[in-house]
């Protein structure tokens, strides 16, 4: 049981990283949520998982064939750390930029744009190819295929709770989503991602 929160508070700080880090899907999201409020980001969330469920199992699957390789766990967890120190790196500029965040008039659907945002974001899919991937190995460890179904429903349930809340927020014009509020948050989360990423190091 001991095992279990310690892994589900390691996923759920480095998941942050890639939940709330800033970009197509939530500019999108704010957009949406201004008319629809919070129906909005929870569509756009089942959008986001529909590429992801797929996503992560074939990715347990590539954990299960490469475990056969001593320096495996070694590479996972420097590509892990390194993809961390990026993350927080890119975080860290666009937060200190001047502008505000861009919100675009959305042509397509929540759930067509959840997906679409989702499966042609090129830092989405990098994160899970190295961070997530480095999350999906430590869980089949602990509890082998089972794992895969552990670790993503402690990723998914914070998908939807922020797209969700973001929505909300951006329909009630909540000043809790003031740009000021959000680089705040961004800074603190990209602190967080080196500190994780530096444990990553030390375990090898």
């Amino acid at each position: 049981m001991i095992q279990f929160f310690e892994f589900a508070i390691l996923v759920i700080i480095v998941s942050v990283s890639g939940v709330m880090a800033p970009g197509p899907l939530f500019a999108a999201n704010v957009a949406y949520g201004l008319k629809g409020g919070v129906k909005t980001g929870i569509k756009m969330a089942i959008g986001h998982t529909i590429v992801e469920l797929p996503l992560v199992i074939l990715l347990g699957i590539g954990v299960f064939s490469l475990e056969i390789f001593p320096e495996f766990r070694t590479i996972i967890s420097i590509l892990g750390a390194i993809t961390l120190f990026v993350f927080a790196t890119i975080q860290i500029k666009t937060v200190l930029r001047k502008e505000k965040i861009k919100i675009s008039n959305p042509k397509q659907g929540p759930l067509i744009a959840g997906i679409l945002l989702s499966a042609l974001n090129p830092f989405f899919i990098i994160w899970w190819l190295a961070i997530g991937f480095k999350l999906i190995s430590d869980a089949m460890i602990l509890w082998s295929f089972g794992g895969i179904l552990i670790m993503l429903v402690l990723h998914i349930w914070m998908d939807f709770v922020w797209l969700g809340a973001v929505s909300f927020f951006a329909s009630k014009s909540s000043g809790i989503l003031s740009n000021r509020n959000y680089k705040v948050l961004m800074l603190g989360i990209s602190g967080m991602s080196v500190y994780f990423g530096i444990t990553f190091l030390i375990k090898i």
